[in-house]
Parts: structure tokens; C-alpha cells; sequence
């Protein structure tokens, strides 16, 4: 069985799990790929309902509960905590950076599906994290490379860490997938479309393994390693018949 049959499987015990006692059931944190997954399954769990969050709107890293009010007769949250991590003395601190403050939280013997997305703002880190794992980070985490850090849970949502966009306009030959990449992203064609055929790009969530997809307003772009944009509209067409398009960059 490989890993695309495994996670399938999985998704299906947690359904029936949902199903048969009545209650929510949810997965760890699910990556790009893990999710992508799920999407192409999940009209297989209407019978059950799901939802998908990380913790607030446009998180990467999600968890897919299984079940429904309707269907259990109460609601529940999802088990995600934020917790927010700075420096006890910023004009002291080191550069830190989104690896840094993973690979402090992984090196407390953490698996990686605890850990939801992470936001670095000025030094400071917003993690999403199963609540079964937040008050051991809380109690274990002191220092992020040289510095020494405080923990703590947030109750609410600030508004530094929301996904923040910018708006550009770029000309490419065609809307396809592989052409628009390669501009927003600066690259070669060809390695647009190795990051295609890689695995490394997803639409609306769901990997693309063919560039000559043509996108659409409001479809979202991720790929991997590089970043994330939103597909906008197409604003007419240069002399030699390029396309205008707006996009939205996540930053």
C-alpha cells in the first residue's frame, strides 16, 4: 500500500469512526499534499460532513474534522491552539527566522503534524499547535538559538498575523499555469513546469501535475518553497498579444 492509499485509508477510519459514535473526529495537521489528498476524496464523507482549518483563513497546514452538528447534535472546535512566541529582551535578540523557531519546537520531540502554520513577524512567532502539544511548549520552550524566549496562548486572532496580500500586475503569454508561475516567480518555463510535474504546485489546495491548466479569477496559487499568490483578472492584451494580469502576492 503506498502512502496515497494509506492516508485514504486513514481518512476513511476516521469518517466511519464519526459516523458510527456520533461525535467529531479530527486528523493531526495535513500538509499541501496530505490535503490535496483529502480534496480529491472528499465527496467520498458526505454522508459524515467535514471541515478543514488551521487555525484562521489561509493557513497551509490544516486539520479535516469529520462529522457535523447536525449529525452529532452538538458542535465542537477544532483542538488548535495559538501560541505566541517572543524574545524577553528584542534589542538582544538573534535574527530569527521561521526555520529557527520550528526547529527549536521539533527539537522538543514534537511531530511535525502537531505544528500548524507558523507567522514570523519582527522576530516574534505565531504557531498554530494541537492542544495536546501547547502547554508542553509553553512549560519546555525557552530559547530559540541564543535568545531566550516567552510563550504564550493567544485567545483571540491578532490582526499583525492575518495572511497579508499585495497587488501586481504582470504580462505573460497565456494564463496557463506554467507561464504564470515562471512570472510571478521569476523563473525559467522549464523550471515552472519541473515544479509541476514535481508535485510542488497546488490550485485551490489540490496538486497540479499538468502546466497547461489555464487559471481563473480567484483561484489560489501555492508552490512549494516559493510562495503564494491569487490569480485575479486578465486586463487586456499588449500590441503583441501578451496578457495583462493582477494578481495578489502573499507576503
Amino acid at each position: 500500500m503506498n502512502s496515497g492509499e494509506m492516508i485514504n485509508k486513514r481518512f476513511e477510519e476516521l469518517a466511519e469512526r464519526a459516523y458510527s459514535e456520533n461525535r467529531f473526529v479530527f486528523t493531526d495537521f495535513l500538509d499541501m499534499s496530505g490535503l490535496s489528498s483529502f480534496y480529491e476524496v472528499e465527496r467520498d464523507f458526505s454522508y459524515v460532513g467535514t471541515t478543514v482549518s488551521g487555525g484562521t483563513e489561509g493557513c497551509e497546514r490544516c486539520m479535516v474534522r469529520f462529522g457535523s452538528a447536525e449529525s452529532c447534535g452538538y458542535e465542537e472546535s477544532f483542538p488548535i491552539e495559538l501560541l505566541h512566541i517572543r524574545p524577553l529582551q528584542k534589542k538582544f535578540s538573534d535574527k530569527l527566522t521561521h526555520r529557527d523557531f520550528l526547529g527549536t519546537i521539533i527539537g522538543l520531540g514534537l511531530e511535525r503534524s502537531k505544528i500548524g502554520d507558523i507567522v514570523v513577524r519582527d522576530n516574534e512567532a505565531y504557531v498554530f499547535v494541537s492542544d495536546s502539544v501547547s502547554d508542553y511548549i509553553i512549560e519546555s520552550m525557552t530559547r530559540v538559538k541564543h535568545t531566550s524566549v516567552r510563550v504564550d496562548k493567544c485567545t483571540d486572532i491578532p490582526e499583525e498575523i492575518s495572511h497579508k496580500t499585495v497587488e501586481e500586475s504582470i504580462i505573460v503569454s497565456s494564463n496557463r499555469l506554467d507561464a504564470v508561475i515562471a512570472k510571478v516567480y521569476n523563473m525559467s518555463r522549464d523550471t515552472a513546469v519541473r515544479c509541476i510535474s514535481e508535485g510542488r504546485v497546488f490550485i485551490n489546495g489540490r496538486e497540479m501535475t499538468g502546466n497547461a491548466k489555464s487559471l481563473k479569477a480567484g483561484d489560489i496559487v501555492s508552490v512549494r518553497g516559493s510562495g503564494k499568490f491569487i490569480f485575479g483578472s486578465e486586463g487586456g492584451t499588449t500590441r503583441k498579444d501578451k496578457l495583462y494580469i493582477n494578481i495578489k502576492r502573499y507576503i
